[in-house]
Formats: C-alpha cells, structure tokens, sequence
C-alpha cells in the first residue's frame, strides 16, 4: 500500500536578486523590490512530503519525528535568519530565487531517504507565491 506523509516548518531568510551582468536598470526592472541593495526577508513555510510504501511493522511510510528532525538539522538550522547570498554556499553560483532554493532543499534531503521514497517539495516565500520541485 502506497502513501504520502507530510511534514511542515517554518524559516526566516533575507536575500536580494540580482543579476551582476545588467545594469541597476534593468535588475530593477526584472527584479524591482527584491533587488534592493540592502537585501529584503521572507518568511518561508515548507512542505516536505514522501511518498511510499506503509512499513507493515511500523504502519509508517517514515516516522514523522525523524522526518521533522531531519527537516530541522538539514534545512532551519541551515537556512533561518541567514542571508542566502552571503551566508549559505549553496547560492554561491545560484540566483537565490524560491525555484533555485526548493530544488537545493530537494537535493539536500534526497539522499537522507530510503531509495524507494517519492519525494516532493513546496516553498511558500510569501502567502501568494511557492515553488514546487519533486518526484512526482
């Protein structure tokens, strides 16, 4: 039997998008207020979910303790109150936008999983916009 579990956490984290091959022209242009020179914050809201077989010993597909720790020591402690263009080496060659950052969360927690798990990742940056990277 075939299930999907969700797990959900909550960071903070500043950036700024900005493209150093534009002029400040048209990075405001493209970017407007995210390319402001002194960074800007979001409060992101994260939805891990896995997908895959019930473990007939355990009526589990992952424990969700182990998911939320895992969720909390790969990714909060990483990323909440950090400034992704300066702090986190992830960004160091990538714009961070939320569909750059889903899938660096996506590639982080990936190989913690079994082989067998689906996995699939949503990134609320703001109540109105998200990004999605996964499995299925």
């Amino acid at each position: 039997m075939i299930a999907t579990i969700c797990r959900k956490a909550h960071f903070n984290a500043a950036h700024r998008l900005h493209n150093p091959n534009w002029s400040d022209e048209k990075n405001v242009a493209v970017f407007g207020k995210c390319n402001s020179k002194y960074y800007h914050g979001h409060n992101f809201d994260l939805e891990v979910r896995i997908r895959g077989e019930i473990d007939p010993d355990t009526g589990f597909v992952m424990d969700l303790a182990k998911l939320g720790n895992l969720i909390h020591d790969e990714v909060e402690e990483r990323f909440d109150h950090k400034n992704l263009n300066v702090d986190c080496p992830e960004f160091a060659d990538l714009y961070p936008t939320t569909e750059y950052f889903v899938k660096i969360i996506y590639d982080i927690l990936k190989p913690k999983l079994k082989k067998s798990h689906l996995l699939h990742i949503t990134l609320h940056e703001t109540e109105k916009n998200s990004a999605e990277y996964g499995d299925w």
